[in-house]
């Protein structure tokens, strides 16, 4: 298995694995930058007005029937090209976890699904990012697809965001690392991925209204910062702009985020493109740095077709901005390889197989075990009548809905179709055809696995107390378009925990969500399993770390609240102001229903301390710490050094003090003594040791991260002096700490 899932796109090279012989078959490096700037700007100088113009404005296949001369494949978005000058024509997918098929506009296409990408996350891990972008732009390529909306970043600011599932958790340096990561591998296929959502786009809530407010300084240094990351490791060959506006100004049309951060403060070369429905004007966005509307059916206008061009004959907009945008649309097309590797002249059939290993790898490095009271995990041999109980665990696992949504291999052994909501029209309950059960049952085979669906509860108690364990399976799905309306499990499942621990001392619960949930039932349930959303091979993820085929190593990217108060927001803004028929218009922009309704504010309070900054700065003790995470084996820390001067290292050997083989992850956190910031995460590194084994790690620290950020400077400014350095198994652990002392130091934007 480790053989067929080597054989997959790695960074700029080709890893074959056959027997115990690598072969490395070096692809072609990609151009610089400023190469593929010079040459589309050679391209542009070729071009008439009208050839221009065709290249900034794309359909949504959907709804563009008739309005290409090309084949229209379903799907998110499609730009024709430019025979005479060689442009390729571009077909783009949603693909955060997979090459989405939401609600199977394409009959029968199906696509391997990734695990969420709070599972990517918490795996803290910058390969498997990378190879799950890798797979995924090997399949998009094989279904004639050349640009995905992948590389989602956004913080987890509110833990009820029903899309944090998609996106890398509340910490800048975890999300733009693993994102960076993840946007390189999708686009080692010559594939071009975008980074989303540009910016603040924190809760769906409103999200087509509502404002998002921040001081500059703690913006850069949190939001920003995850964006600049991803940007400068991963090169996305294009940005695409948020829905909402942020300190008053559209997103799309906003000149402190396009003109003066992005493209001069970065000099990020590649091209704007819009959110499906997030497009406001034509001149005020072509002349603050936006280049291209996405899926120009779903805005109330064409706004860069014939509105465009004639704001460009009147001068509203000169032709060096329009040339600027044709360029940087060619820019990113060039410098990832997609201008020239021509895709296939037909659909064809990606190694699923293989796939589907990087999909259970995934799942298995970010499923995190919250607790494990008495070592009840791995299962014990002892055990032989086992319960598994709820969840569906019989058909499959959960996924989450939206655009994100992946038809997986497999199949959909449930799909529920909603009524109501923001992502009615364009979502459904969804569970991939991974059952837990199944993979139970082949794991333990001299072992009686039976399953109760949960909704007799009687019934369900009496298994529970027949058996010598039982596995509770409980779901909280979320989605893009509608916050979840509070974090307990749905559907009566923290009563149905409770009850069946109360009959069944040895208890294991599974958690299935979005992101965190709270746990009244926590002190009488002895381990509990956050499994996310898997995947489609989450059922075999899931079964291997229950039953210790795999030693969990999943550490928490987002804090789990003890209660909902401790969050900097008590609910999601919006919803006292926005009757149920407005939400759900201000949530789904196909509707169009949104364009006229007054936005709203939502001021972040907490600037840059996010997550479990803001519980340190509050003082309050989360259910589990961000960072948390335990294994089926233990690790000590010893030998810690810090070295300052005008860069931080620290060092330190991590031991495997226990008899498994196992990850773990040695986090760093840092603050300046004197002041009143929380500690900051400024390095982590995922360490596999074996047992006994010891390992001498050094990190350098993110200057960024030690750094504030100078409105005045401007830039990034190290203030001289002490600083304290955590070396940490999780945020709020302070057992290993030493002190170093930095000089001064500033750096630009």
């Amino acid at each position: 298995m480790a053989g067929r899932f080597n054989r997959l796109l790695i960074g700029a090279s080709i890893i074959a694995t056959a027997g115990s012989a690598t072969v490395v078959l070096a692809q072609r490096s990609p151009p610089t930058a400023a190469a593929a700037r010079a040459r589309a700007d050679a391209l542009v100088a070729r071009m008439t007005l009208d050839e221009k113009i065709a290249l900034v404005h794309g359909l949504f296949p959907p709804m563009a029937a008739g309005k290409s001369a090309n084949e229209l494949i379903p799907s998110a978005g499609h730009i024709d090209g430019n025979a005479r000058l060689g442009v390729p024509l571009v077909r783009e997918s949603d693909a955060s976890l997979g090459v989405a098929n939401q609600v199977e506009q394409r009959k029968g296409d199906v696509a391997t699904a990734l695990p969420s990408s709070l599972a990517t996350a918490a795996s803290f891990d910058t390969e498997i990012a990378r190879a799950g972008g890798a797979m995924i732009g090997a399949e998009a390529r094989s279904k004639r697809f050349n640009v995905l909306l992948a590389g989602g970043v956004n913080l987890t600011r509110d833990p009820w965001n029903g899309r944090n599932f998609e996106y890398l958790g509340e910490d800048p340096l975890l999300a733009g690392t693993l994102a960076g990561a993840h946007i390189a591998g999708v686009q080692s296929n010559g594939i071009v991925s975008t980074v989303k959502h540009f910016a603040l786009n924190a809760q769906e809530t409103g999200r087509t209204v509502a404002d998002a407010r921040i001081g500059e300084a703690a913006f850069r240094m949190s939001d920003l910062l995850a964006f600049e990351l991803a940007i400068e490791q991963g090169h996305p060959g294009a940005v695409m702009c948020a829905y909402n506006k942020v300190n008053g100004d559209w997103a799309c049309e906003n000149e402190f985020l396009l003109n003066q951060v992005l493209k001069r403060d970065w000099h990020y070369p590649g091209w704007v493109m819009s959110d499906w429905g997030a497009v406001h004007s034509t001149v005020k966005a072509a002349n603050v740095g936006f280049d291209q509307q996405s899926g120009q059916e779903l805005d109330r206008a064409p706004y860069f077709s014939a509105p465009l061009k004639a704001a460009v004959e009147s001068g509203k907009v000169s032709p060096r901005r329009l040339d600027d945008m044709v360029a940087r649309y060619l820019t990113g097309l060039i410098e990832t390889g997609a201008f020239d590797r021509a895709m296939p002249a037909k659909a064809e059939t990606p190694d699923y197989a293989v796939h589907a290993l990087v999909a259970q790898r995934a799942a298995e490095a970010g499923i995190v075990l919250l607790k494990n009271d008495g070592d009840l995990l791995p299962l014990a041999r002892t055990a032989r009548r086992i319960v598994v109980i709820g969840g569906a665990a019989d058909l499959g696992v959960l996924s989450g809905g939206g655009s994100s949504q992946v038809r997986s291999v497999g199949g959909a052994p449930i799909e529920i179709p909603l009524a109501t909501g923001g992502s009615a029209s364009f979502a459904r309950i969804t569970y991939h055809a991974s059952s837990p059960l199944k993979a139970l049952r082949a794991a333990l085979p001299d072992a009686e696995v039976t399953f109760v669906d949960g909704r007799n509860l009687n019934a369900t108690l009496d298994a529970a107390r027949r058996a010598d364990l039982a596995i509770v399976f409980a779901t909280q799905w979320t989605t893009e378009a509608d916050d979840v309306p509070d974090l307990r499990l749905p559907n009566q499942q923290d009563a149905l925990i409770a009850a069946v621990a109360a009959a069944q001392p040895h208890t294991v619960a599974v958690l299935e969500t979005g992101g965190p949930v709270l746990m009244p039932w926590l002190d009488h349930v002895p381990a509990v399993v956050q499994a996310w959303y898997p995947g489609q091979r989450g059922g075999e993820a899931i079964a291997s770390i229950l039953t210790g085929k795999v030693n969990p190593s999943g550490r928490l990217p987002i804090t789990f609240p003890a209660r909902e108060a401790q969050a900097p927001r008590p609910r999601p803004v919006g919803l006292d102001r926005l009757s149920a028929a407005e939400a759900q218009a201000a949530a789904d922009p196909g509707s169009g229903a949104h364009l006229d309704l007054p936005s709203f504010p939502i001021d972040y309070v907490e600037g840059a301390d996010v997550g479990y900054r803001w519980y340190e700065r509050k003082a309050q003790q989360p259910l589990f710490a961000f960072g948390h995470g335990l294994s089926y084996t233990r690790f000590a820390y010893s030998n810690l050094t810090v070295t300052g001067g005008k860069t931080l290292t620290v060092a330190f050997d991590v031991a495997n003090t226990g008899q498994r083989a196992g990850a773990d992850v040695p986090q760093v956190y840092v603050r300046r003594n004197g002041g009143d910031a929380p500690m900051r995460l400024a390095g982590f590194r995922r360490v596999t040791l074996q047992p006994g084994e010891v390992r001498h790690v050094t990190l350098a620290a993110e200057p960024r991260v030690i750094a504030d950020y100078d409105t005045g400077l401007p830039g990034w400014r190290i203030r001289p002096g002490a600083y304290t350095v955590a070396l940490a198994h999780d945020a709020a652990d302070r057992t290993m700490t030493a002190t170093a002392t930095l000089a001064a130091a500033t750096m630009k934007p």
